[in-house]
């Protein structure tokens, strides 16, 4: 039974107060797991306040992992089962720019220019006012540290939060597992710098994220490609290739993969932890796109538990670009070895965005916003296979998610032509080609569904595509 005492004259909005003694309920186990709270309208009435505010708790309760919302049903008390106590250890050229131009134009302030080739949403798309909101809420706090530098980790509270995150997709992690990082890609230079000296052998997906493979270039690294199919990376294709050669790591998304959209299946996901711990190599998973994938999908550090897979995640996708807050979770020593890296090269991180994207996580919001983008990108995909497969080029499969397409234009070898006369038409692409290991030639374009819809990339198509047919 549910009995709070709310007062209306206290300091402490009715938000907080609600919160704080659901918790306080939950943690004194005087609510179970699997106990239903009050319905929305019965508590307000009972309480005589109003059912948004009742919404705003419970949706914060839901994002701090204390309850679970089942669509149509209500909200229950979540199973909060602990990760497991892990002792944690204190710490102890050839040209990579090839692709540089790519990311110029990407980041170009250009109104005028259609980006359909960028790997981000439109701001417009984002919670820019919650942001704002969230800005002057922190901005008040009498504990902000504005002029001070942040810890070696991070910012507890939100490594805490992200325990609860990734307890979620089955990955158990301690907060000092857990590694605060400017954005996933200083996560991923953080990593190659720990590991890659020159002349070391790396596998990465084929095709893949070319700003790693411009990364991984810059460390010296010599980078195999693993292809890609519908179901991930091909086990088989890695099998032959480990006959040959001796990686360090394997660098690979398995959800939403960037440029195809596919997911990792569960049989691929075996095979490949079979052959890194039989040929003992790391494999580092990275998961920038993970939270826009719709439903339950697997991942390699699910079934890894953090053992010798390194998971990589950020916010720069979902809630800012401009605040760059990502993180990396590995096992203990790992951890270590990785922070020490990060001191050196980088000292800290901004506690203030890290708190920022705390209070976003915790506000109750991040759900729903989720699930607003999910279903924009839903519809943005239909419209973009249909108008692609209209003008005639070939998307490779369906995407279950995410905000790629990845498309063949039949009959040439190499997009890259096509890409590039759309550039002296205002229209950025993204060839295929900067997206496999060694650049080589691909008649495939990643596509942003979310750009796509703009009249003037369909009018493009309809003009140039009997051009190079």
């Amino acid at each position: 039974m549910l009995q709070l005492s709310l007062n209306n004259d206290s300091s402490l909005p009715l938000v907080d107060q609600i919160v704080s003694g659901i918790r306080t309920h939950i943690d004194d186990r005087m609510l179970r797991a699997g106990m239903r709270l009050p319905p929305i309208r019965g508590f307000a009435e009972q309480h005589d306040i109003s059912r948004f505010t009742v919404v705003e708790a419970y949706d914060r309760l839901v994002a701090l992992g204390y309850v679970t919302s089942r669509r149509g049903s209500g909200f229950y008390v979540s199973s909060r089962s602990e990760a497991p106590n892990i002792e944690v250890r204190s710490g102890e050229l050839e040209r990579a720019f090839d692709n540089a131009g790519v990311m110029y134009q990407s980041l170009e302030d250009s109104a005028d220019r259609l980006k359909v080739g960028v790997g981000w949403l439109p701001p417009e798309w984002m919670d820019a006012e919650g942001v704002r909101r969230n800005l002057r809420a922190l901005s008040r706090r009498a504990d902000l540290h504005p002029t001070s530098y942040g810890t070696a980790l991070g910012y507890r509270p939100l490594r805490e939060q992200l325990r609860t995150k990734l307890g979620d997709f089955g990955i158990a992690a301690q907060p000092d597992q857990i590694l605060l990082t400017h954005g996933a890609t200083q996560a991923l230079d953080i990593i190659a710098r720990s590991m890659i000296q020159p002349g070391d052998c790396v596998f990465v997906d084929d095709p893949g994220y070319w700003n790693l493979f411009a990364n991984l270039r810059l460390y010296g690294a010599n980078l195999i490609g693993v292809p890609r199919n519908a179901n991930g990376p091909d086990p088989d294709a890695m099998e032959a290739l480990l006959q040959e050669y001796r990686p360090k790591a394997f660098f690979t998304n398995s959800v939403l993969h960037n440029p195809t959209s596919g997911n990792l299946s569960p049989a691929n996901a075996f095979r490949v932890l079979q052959l890194a711990e039989k040929h003992d190599f790391l494999i580092i998973e990275d998961d920038a796109y993970g939270d826009f994938h719709p439903g339950s999908t697997t991942r390699l550090a699910q079934l890894d538990q953090l053992n010798r897979v390194i998971y990589v995640g950020s916010f720069a996708k979902t809630l800012s670009a401009d605040l760059r807050v990502g993180f990396l979770a590995c096992n203990p020593d790992l951890r270590a070895r990785l922070t020490d890296v990060k001191i050196v090269s980088a000292i800290a991180n901004s506690e203030f965005a890290e708190r920022m994207v705390y209070l976003m996580l915790t506000e109750g919001h991040y759900r729903k916003l989720i699930e607003r983008v999910q279903g924009r990108l839903s519809e943005a995909t239909d419209k973009t296979l249909h108008m692609l497969e209209k003008k005639g080029l070939k998307p490779q499969g369906e995407p279950k998610g995410g905000m790629f397409v990845w498309a063949e234009v039949p009959g040439i070898d190499d997009a890259t032509r096509l890409a590039s006369d759309a550039s002296t038409q205002g229209i950025m692409m993204a060839p295929g080609s900067i997206f496999r290991p060694q650049q080589q030639p691909s008649p495939f374009l990643r596509f942003n569904v979310a750009y796509a819809q703009d009249k003037r990339l369909e009018r493009y198509l309809g003009e140039a595509m009997p051009r190079f047919l």
